[in-house]
This record gives C-alpha cells, structure tokens and sequence, in this order.
C-alpha cells in the first residue's frame, strides 16, 4: 500500500472544492482536474499525474527492496 501513499480519496475533496479552498484543499488529484478539464491544459495536468506515478513506483520498488533487505521475503 506505500504506492499509493500520495492518493487521497479525490471525491471527497472536490465535494468541498472551490476556488476559496483552492490553496488548502489542493492535492495531486484535484490540480490535475483543475489543470486537465477546467483549464483545458491537457498536458499540463497529464505531466502532473505521470510524476505522480512515477514517485508512486518509486517508493514500491524502495519498499520492495527494504522487505527483501530485512525480511528476505519481497515481491519478485
């Protein structure tokens, strides 16, 4: 489950979003939507969920290597 450890549940969030709580209430998720759909800025909101993604297999593959370290069990 560290893969996802930057997800947050965006329903939630875009139920009390609004450009009042743009500056709190802003996660990965919501910019990318604000980006991608309301700002019609496809590539800006697709760069932003592809590094998302990318730190996401990051911090699996580091898990992933801690486990094989300590436990000897991992993965693959």
């Amino acid at each position: 489950s560290l893969s996802g450890v930057l997800s947050v549940g965006a329903e939630k969030v875009l139920l009390m979003y609004s450009p009042l709580t743009y500056d709190t209430a802003d996660v990965f998720s919501t910019y990318v939507y604000r980006q991608g759909l309301v700002s019609m800025d496809f590539s800006l909101g697709a760069a932003v969920d592809l590094f998302n993604s990318v730190i996401n297999v990051i911090f699996l593959v580091s898990a992933n290597f801690l486990a094989r370290k300590v436990t000897e069990e991992s993965l693959w």
